[in-house]
C-alpha cells in the first residue's frame, strides 16, 4: 500500500492560491493524495503539475464555482462517491471591505453564498460521507473576526461566526462517530484575498500580519494536537478556554420560563 493510499485523499476547496494552496503542499508532503477545487482551472492544473513533479502524488483537479448550484453539486457528489477521501479542507471564501451601508446587494449575496451556504453544504457532505465510516477529518477555515465582530466588515464577520458555530455543533455531533472537526481561526494573513476585496494589507501594522505558510503550519500543528479550535497567533490557549467557559456558563439562564426581574412589567 502506498503512502497516499494509507492516508487517503484530501479534498481542498479554494486550492488555487493562498491558504488552500499551502494546505495542498503540506498535505501532499504528509502523504495524502489530493483533489484540488477552485474556479481557476489553469492555476489548479499548474499547482497540480508542480506537486506531482515534486512528490509523485496522485492529484486530481476539480474546477468548480461554489457560488453556483452546479459547482456545489459536483463537489458534494465527489465527497459522496469517493471513499478514498478522508480529509476535507473547507477553505473557499471571499471578503469585502467597507461599511454595511456601502455594500451592494450582489456583494452581500456572493459573500453569504460562498462563506456560508457553500461552507455548510460541503461540511454536511463531508459529515454524511465520513460519519458512517467512523473516521475522517473536516477542517473548517473561519477567522478570528468571528470573535471580534466590532472590527472589519459586518457581513464577513458574521459569515465567519457562522463557520465557527457550525464547527462547534459538528464537533458534538460527529465526535462520537469518530470524525474529527477542527475550526481554524486565522488573523490577518498575507494572501490574495486582500487585493481581491479592494484592501491593502500593507496598511496594517506588520506585527498583525502572518505569512500564509506559517499560518497553515500552525493550523496543522493544532490538527496534530486534536484541537477543536486553532487560533494560530494566540499565545495562551487558556485564554480561549476561559472565553469558552464564560460563554457556556450563560447556558442555564439563556432560556427560562420567566423574564429576568429587570424586564418584568410592574403592575400599575
Amino acid at each position: 500500500m502506498s503512502q497516499s493510499e494509507a492516508k487517503g485523499t484530501a479534498l481542498i476547496t479554494g486550492a488555487s492560491s493562498g491558504i488552500g494552496a499551502v494546505y495542498a503542499r503540506r498535505l501532499v508532503q504528509r502523504g495524502y493524495g489530493l483533489i484540488l477545487v477552485a474556479r481557476d482551472k489553469a492555476r489548479l492544473q499548474a499547482l497540480a503539475g508542480q506537486l506531482h513533479a515534486t512528490y509523485g502524488a496522485a492529484i486530481l483537479v476539480l474546477p468548480a464555482d461554489l457560488t453556483t448550484e452546479a459547482g456545489l453539486l459536483s463537489v458534494e457528489q465527489r465527497l459522496a462517491d469517493d471513499p478514498a477521501i478522508t480529509l476535507l479542507v473547507n477553505n473557499a471564501g471571499t471578503a469585502a471591505l467597507g461599511q454595511l451601508t456601502e455594500m451592494s446587494p450582489s456583494v452581500i449575496s456572493a459573500m453569504i453564498q460562498l462563506n456560508v451556504l457553500a461552507a455548510a453544504r460541503l461540511a454536511a457532505a463531508g459529515a454524511r460521507a465520513f460519519g458512517p465510516r467512523g473516521r475522517g477529518i473536516i477542517i473548517n477555515v473561519a477567522s478570528v473576526l468571528a470573535l471580534v465582530s466590532e472590527h472589519f466588515n459586518p457581513v464577513y464577520n458574521a459569515t465567519k461566526a457562522f463557520v465557527l458555530s457550525l464547527s462547534q455543533s459538528m464537533q458534538r455531533e460527529l465526535g462520537p462517530l469518530g470524525v474529527y472537526v477542527q475550526a481554524v481561526l486565522p488573523g490577518a494573513t498575507r494572501t490574495e484575498i486582500w487585493a481581491r476585496s479592494g484592501g491593502d494589507i500593507s496598511a496594517l501594522p506588520p506585527e498583525m500580519v502572518m505569512g500564509v505558510d506559517e499560518m497553515v503550519d500552525a493550523a496543522l500543528a493544532g490538527l496534530d494536537q486534536r484541537e477543536a479550535v486553532t487560533i494560530p497567533s494566540l499565545p495562551e490557549p487558556a485564554d480561549f478556554e476561559a472565553f469558552t467557559q464564560a460563554r457556556l456558563a450563560l447556558g442555564p439562564n439563556l432560556s427560562r420560563n420567566h423574564a429576568a426581574p429587570r424586564y418584568r412589567v410592574q403592575p400599575a
